[in-house]
């Protein structure tokens, strides 16, 4: 009978301490995927560098597969739903060449309902915008040029922009009234200016420098010069040794840029991507003094406001944005949200006859599918990957990389990933400082990700012995920076060797 107790108390001893390490042993972060032993070094390195303290308490999405085949060769977590970010991107971009085609060009309109008679146009001068994000000052100033070369001198009647092409829903629904102020969160209208060739489409640059001394206002300048936005310059010129404070935003619902804080004497300039409200009205802004700097005047009172071109309105110019697959190289490279909103919107607009985030999703979705991937398993939410709400399994990320390398655009689509330690800006883009001088560099070609909390890289890779293969990283509820966890994995990938 003692011995019969001592027994059970033996196995009751084993039993507990079995239970207080299982749970240790399933919150750590590894996967053993493989039909054989060929990866089973790979696998055992990245079974490794997930067990970093930085992704205690988060989830670590890991799937990898080879090229050739799209066999899965890893996989952590593969099939659990999890914030993409940016990495949202990839479906936007896949789906865009694939239903708007490599050489899909945006194109903005000038029309009149009017008659031109003599240097006169007697009737109204309509900009219809169709989506083009890469409209720049310089582009009006042409726009006002071609006018005045055809004979156009004055004109009798009113300046009207058309935005029409898509719906008047400026934001997609996640974003915040925070995000909503700078250019990552800009409006998205189907007339809309960029201030630069980063094409960051809505927003101007406000720029705060010193003033000549201590007490005396900072300058403040903007590009591309404009009246549509109102500066309030609440900020002060200060001693040379004190700290800068200077802060620049918008007021929530109006174009008032108000700039607060100190900037020290000789001090450096800080600049703002500042989102205006309603960017139709930038673009006819900067439309309406082109045509002014052209000498091209209004024949008694005129109004500047928004309309619907008439369809038997006469077609005075038209203008060509880039192609996609040039344009897709801002997009990617740099990560542009507001690229994403307008690519689904046009999405729509081409194949549903409407320019809506749901329209463009639904494309989205659908192109997601004939890719291989499991549309039944996804939330898509916007465009851009700045919803917190979408949500992608890492094992569909890696089975849309694989899916895109059969189509006819696949070169362009890789072309415009990022490039691992490529210093060139938009050769490296968001991964141009990362994985420098090691078998990453200039080999991994990945789409970055990065909101709060959640961090991201998918994209393709090279190993040493030549075999290529896909990766997909998402990490969620990480506290800490967790990219070098990203850069480890895709750099163990590059450095594997089958031998």
């Amino acid at each position: 009978m003692a011995r019969s107790k001592s027994f059970k108390w033996t196995a009751f001893l084993i039993l507990t301490g079995l239970l207080a390490i299982l749970p240790m042993q399933f919150s750590k972060h590894e996967a053993t995927v493989g039909a054989d032993d060929e990866y089973a070094s790979l696998v055992n390195e990245i079974n490794q560098i997930l067990q970093d303290e930085r992704l205690d308490g988060a989830l670590a999405g890991v799937s990898i597969r080879e090229a050739d085949s799209g066999e899965k060769i890893y996989d952590h977590i593969g099939a659990t739903r999890l914030v993409p970010a940016s990495n949202m991107k990839l479906f936007t971009a896949a789906a865009a060449f694939e239903t708007l085609g490599e050489d899909y060009r945006f194109t903005t309109e000038v029309h009149t309902d009017g008659t031109v008679k003599g240097k006169m146009l007697h009737g109204n001068l309509y900009l219809k915008g169709k989506g083009d994000p890469t409209l720049l000052q310089e582009d009006f100033e042409q726009f006002a040029l071609a006018l005045k070369s055809q004979g156009i001198k004055k004109i009798k009647g009113d300046l009207i922009g058309d935005d029409t092409w898509y719906d008047d829903v400026r934001l997609s629904e996640d974003i915040t009234w925070q995000d909503e102020v700078y250019y990552y969160g800009a409006q998205v209208s189907a007339l809309t200016a960029s201030p630069n060739e980063d094409y960051d489409a809505g927003s101007v640059i406000v720029e705060v420098n010193p003033g000549d001394l201590a007490g005396a206002e900072p300058k403040v300048s903007l590009t591309p010069q404009t009246d549509y936005v109102t500066i309030v310059n609440h900020a002060k010129t200060v001693a040379a040794e004190q700290p800068k404070t200077v802060s620049i935003s918008r007021e929530h619902g109006t174009n008032q840029i108000v700039i607060e804080g100190n900037i020290p004497v000789e001090g450096s300039r800080t600049r703002e991507w500042i989102a205006v409200d309603e960017p139709s009205g930038y673009a006819l802004d900067l439309f309406e003094n082109a045509l002014i700097a052209q000498g091209i005047e209004w024949a008694g009172k005129h109004s500047v406001k928004m309309g619907e071109t008439p369809a038997d309105s006469t077609l005075l110019l038209e203008h060509e944005s880039m192609t996609l697959a040039e344009f897709s190289i801002p997009f990617m490279k740099l990560s542009n949200n507001g690229h994403g909103e307008v690519l689904a919107k046009e999405m729509g607009r081409a194949v549903q006859g409407t320019g809506s985030w749901e329209a463009g999703l639904e494309v989205m979705e659908n192109v997601a599918g004939e890719l291989g991937v499991n549309t039944e398993t996804i939330l898509l939410r916007d465009g851009s990957g700045m919803s917190h709400v979408n949500l992608i399994p890492v094992n569909e990320v890696s089975q849309l990389l694989f899916g895109a390398q059969n189509k006819s655009w696949f070169d362009s689509y890789l072309n415009a990933l990022p490039v691992a330690g490529a210093p060139e800006r938009f050769v490296g883009g968001t991964l141009r400082n990362r994985m420098k001088e090691t078998a990453a560099q200039q080999n991994v070609k990945a789409k970055t990700g990065t909101l709060t909390a959640v961090s991201a890289l998918s994209g393709y890779a090279t190993t040493k012995d030549g075999k290529p293969l896909i990766f997909s990283i998402i990490i969620n509820n990480d506290l800490s920076t967790v990219t070098p966890i990203e850069d480890a994995i895709a750099t163990a990938i590059a450095e594997w060797d089958a031998e």
